[in-house]
């Protein structure tokens, strides 16, 4: 396939691919006059290289994933810290939509005045909320 076909079935810009291989996260077959051609199995590796970046990975960090021949070594302790940050940032930012929520809805006259409101500015000043997330 040439460059322009895997970009469009990749839904990714010429580009792009260009830039994936001087990463070396990709590697042409060869070249048809003077594009570049690559092989139907650059599409599963673009596919990975998307859920990588999708899931919060680096480019680094997805290409660290490929051996030199082209396989995959997929390092299980990175994907599981990267679990592990998505789903403290989940925790973050649930207390914040839950904090935005009720000062949007406290019957309070002001903020200034709401005792919970108070107690979530306290906490927020003492690093306790992020102290919480962090476990």
């Amino acid at each position: 396939m040439d460059i322009a076909e895997v970009a469009e079935r990749a839904h990714v810009a010429a580009s792009t691919l260009r830039y994936y291989e001087k990463k070396g996260l990709i590697k042409p077959s060869g070249r048809n006059g003077l594009r570049r051609t690559y092989a139907p199995s650059v599409l599963d590796t673009l596919a990975l290289i998307a859920l990588g970046q999708s899931a919060g990975l680096s480019l680094d960090e997805i290409g660290a994933m490929f051996t030199p021949d082209g396989g995959t070594a997929i390092d299980r302790a990175i994907l599981l810290a990267k679990a592990e940050e998505i789903e403290a940032l989940a925790k973050r930012l649930k207390a914040m939509s839950e904090g935005l929520r009720h000062a949007a809805a406290c019957p309070a006259p002001s903020h200034a005045e709401c005792p919970k409101f108070q107690r979530l500015l306290k906490a927020a000043t003492s690093g306790a909320i992020e102290r919480s997330l962090r476990r």
